[in-house]
């Protein structure tokens, strides 16, 4: 499954609306800490691995791409 994510933040929240994700992060986008964030509230709001979930395109932007394997 792919999906595109929009990431915020602020508060901390998950969205989940059909492809669309946003997501909200208290991590600062510092040395890919807000990414690991992203991966792991995304693997436990799905129910799978860390390393089921991949960022394909956008790792230092807001607006990423992420595939999710099952």
């Amino acid at each position: 499954m792919i999906f595109k994510v929009h990431v915020e933040f602020s508060n901390e929240f998950l969205e989940v609306n059909e492809d669309q994700i946003n997501i909200g992060l208290k991590s600062k986008p510092i040395k890919g800490q807000a990414n690991m964030e992203i991966i792991k509230k995304l693997a436990k709001h799905f129910g799978v691995s860390t390393t089921q979930i991949k960022i394909k395109s956008g790792h230092k932007h807001q607006e990423k791409i992420i595939e999710i394997s099952h």
